[in-house]
């Protein structure tokens, strides 16, 4: 099951190809489904960058980390996450993981707690960023975008409706993303419409 609201058949497909044809996306994939964690997925720059990376024809570009993300409201503890983490530092040494149970990150942000992953990344800072992936139980894509994939794949650099402005720009200006990827269009304000976010 593919999960995004508008449905666009021909980037989901896109983004289903894209992964799977990079044998090295599928082994963390595989690492980690193979931890079995509830609602687990890897998000943020391990999506976004893969595509900016195809968009631009670019060699993969470098990770600061791999996030991963799983809701478990009977894990809640940082040990937890520490913990998860070394065991990924095991088996992938090199690779720098950050691993978050989502079932507590509202509190760090000042939100109410969040249900899901899926809801949780739709507080993360960009629209492009907000898209987490995982492979299933039969070898199989699946994906969450809570504002769909239309600006990933577009290369528009946007906010998300529930992430703070002023820390939005900050972000941008310190990632400075233009310099590695020129063909970006970095939006400053919120978009006049966004995808009504449905719980799954």
């Amino acid at each position: 099951m593919y999960f995004e609201l508008d449905m666009n058949l021909s980037l989901d497909h896109e983004l289903i190809r894209i992964i799977e044809s990079d044998k090295w996306m599928i082994e963390i994939l595989r690492l980690v489904r193979d931890l079995h964690l509830n609602d687990c997925w890897i998000g943020a720059g391990f999506v976004r960058n893969k595509v900016w990376d195809e968009k631009h024809e670019k060699d993969r570009s470098a990770l600061n980390d791999i996030d991963v993300i799983y809701y478990d409201k009977s894990n809640r503890t940082k040990e937890d996450d520490l913990q998860i983490e070394n065991q990924l530092r095991t088996l992938r040494p090199k690779l720098n993981w950050s691993v978050k149970n989502q079932s507590r990150m509202h509190i760090r942000n000042g939100h109410e707690p969040y249900t899901s992953c899926y809801e949780a990344i739709s507080f993360w800072p960009e629209t492009a960023t907000s898209i987490a992936v995982r492979l299933n139980l039969k070898n199989q894509i699946e994906y969450i975008a809570p504002y769909g994939l239309e600006d990933l794949f577009n290369l528009v650099v946007a906010p998300t409706p529930k992430f703070d402005l002023t820390t939005y720009k900050k972000r941008i200006q310190k990632k400075n993303w233009k310099e590695k990827w020129h063909k970006l269009e970095i939006k400053t304000t919120y978009s006049t419409t966004y995808p009504t976010i449905t719980p799954l």
